[in-house]
């Protein structure tokens, strides 16, 4: 059997479709942004004058292109691999790959969180609430540093799939078309390693799940220090998210058998997707209500937090 063997069937219809998924992603992130926001507010549909002040931020580049927020972002990144390679975890071994083998991964996704969380409290001990207050002020920086990051990233494992090994490179079976923008966009190879820190497995719970409790936290304390409390509409937006973060590192082992892991290429779908949607997307509740705060009442409040509760169970 052909270890890797060339791609036939091409997911959103090839290479057009996936610029198309680029294109429109990213729209999404820069449309959200400057469609709502403390000054321009937040309503929909969108009319004329407010697509041209979205056309007018996206020029407006020195606004959010940000040395400082990409600095950042990088040491960010940098912080939660140094913890994956020292912090104590289990090894497990992955699935069976199609050449027999199996990859050994770090259970270490919840120590990790724990680190961090304690980094968090001395940062906060030390500085009060101005660094939450600056993520929350530099929401789109920091969205943007994240964007040209996994872009790079994504970059860099396409032309890494390319190395000579000792041993062939095992590709994903999606991600060996030969076109280069869809096997950059959809992941040429299965598992990129850089030594012992899986690139796929990182990005997939670390850099992105913890920075969408850290943006939470930021709009919750935004919010404190613009109206002097936090809502309980704020409380019932994070408090679900933060359990379902937690939860998916305290069961860290069973990403491994996702579709993500088990079959799909490490390619710019999957880096964006983890390091700029899901922590920059999902926070978009929280972001919301930290200048746009909303007060339930107390029937309302505890019902939204039995559908919450109940909704998780069944998840």
């Amino acid at each position: 059997m052909q270890l890797n063997p060339p791609t036939v069937h091409r997911d959103f219809f090839g290479a057009p479709g996936a610029l198309a998924v680029m294109v429109g992603t990213v729209s999404v992130v820069f449309t959200w942004y400057f469609a709502c926001n403390e000054t321009a507010g937040c309503q929909l549909p969108l009319t004329g004058p407010q697509w041209a002040r979205v056309a007018d931020g996206v020029r407006d580049y020195s606004g959010y292109l940000s040395p400082r927020a990409l600095l950042y972002y990088v040491l960010w990144w940098a912080w939660l691999a140094l913890l994956y390679f020292v912090l104590p975890g289990a090894r497990v071994s992955g699935v069976r790959l199609r050449d027999g083998s199996q990859l050994a991964y770090p259970l270490n996704g919840l120590a990790s969180l724990g680190a961090t969380l304690a980094a968090t409290a001395a940062v906060a001990a030390g500085y009060g609430r101005a660094p939450f207050l600056w993520i929350a002020d530099h929401y789109f920086q920091l969205a943007v540093a994240s964007l040209l990051f996994a872009t790079a990233q994504a970059l860099f494992v396409y032309l890494y799939s390319f190395r000579r090994a000792a041993s062939p490179v095992m590709l994903a079976l999606a991600g060996n078309s030969g076109n280069p923008l869809y096997d950059f966009f959809i992941g040429r190879e299965l598992n990129p390693r850089i030594g012992r820190l899986d690139l796929k497995y990182f990005c997939e719970l670390r850099p992105g799940i913890m920075g969408w409790m850290l943006l939470n936290a930021s709009f919750a304390v935004k919010q404190h220090a613009q109206f002097g409390r936090v809502s309980n509409s704020m409380w019932l937006a994070i408090v679900p998210q933060l359990a379902y973060c937690v939860d998916t590192l305290l069961f860290e082992r069973n990403v491994l058998t996702t579709m993500d892991i088990v079959t799909d290429g490490f390619g710019w779908m999957l880096s964006f997707g983890d390091l700029t949607w899901v922590p920059f997307m999902y926070s978009l509740q929280a972001r919301f209500l930290a200048f746009r705060p909303v007060h339930h009442s107390a029937p309302a409040t505890l019902l939204i937090a039995l559908l919450a509760a109940t909704s998780f169970l069944v998840f």
